[in-house]
């Protein structure tokens, strides 16, 4: 599903770039994972697996994500550069195609700025112009409070827990929390 140009004023004055990623975002796209993945403990890879991640899957999967009908990826730029990306699924099945599962994540140095915020807020939009989907679906992982406060804002509870859903390198085990908002049409 591809997403218009959505621009924005940051907190800080910059201006930011949300839409669908494009084929010149690959190589910004793999440092974004790289990067992202070794500034904190809550996203679900370490910088050494990222290693898996080629140009040539990127490209694959962005084309993926822009053809599908069921399905958006978004990416945020400031400066020309990917700060954060986010993600949208559409369920399909009859007895399932009222959820909507989300992801989403945001380098450190663009925190505080309303990109995690905004972002959301297009996640959003997307599943209320959908009739079927009732509820937006998300995890976040034990000690991640600044996404929990995020989600939380934007009107998502918690639903369940996955004890020791996560184990760190140095074997400490994590929960991983479940949380559903309800979907307004």
């Amino acid at each position: 599903m591809l997403i218009n140009d959505i621009y924005f004023d940051l907190k800080d004055g910059r201006k930011a770039l949300l839409r669908s990623p494009k084929e010149e975002d690959v190589a910004g796209m793999l440092e974004y994972l790289f990067v992202s993945s070794g500034e904190t403990e809550f996203l679900l890879r370490y910088p050494e697996e990222c290693g898996k991640y080629t140009p040539e899957g990127e490209k694959e999967l962005f084309a993926q994500k822009n053809s599908s009908d069921n399905e958006a990826m978004i990416v945020c730029l400031v400066d020309g550069k990917i700060a954060g990306s986010c993600v949208i699924s559409f369920a399909t099945g009859m007895k399932m195609r009222h959820r909507a599962s989300v992801a989403i994540a945001l380098l450190s140095a663009y925190w505080n700025q309303g990109i995690g915020t905004r972002m959301l807020q297009e996640l959003i939009h997307l599943a209320e112009s959908r009739e079927e989907v009732l509820q937006m679906e998300l995890e976040f992982i034990e000690g991640n409070t600044r996404a929990r406060n995020l989600y939380e804002k934007m009107g998502f509870r918690i639903t369940g827990v996955r004890p020791n859903a996560i184990r760190l390198k140095d074997g400490t085990l994590l929960n991983e929390y479940m949380m559903v908002r309800e979907v307004k049409h």
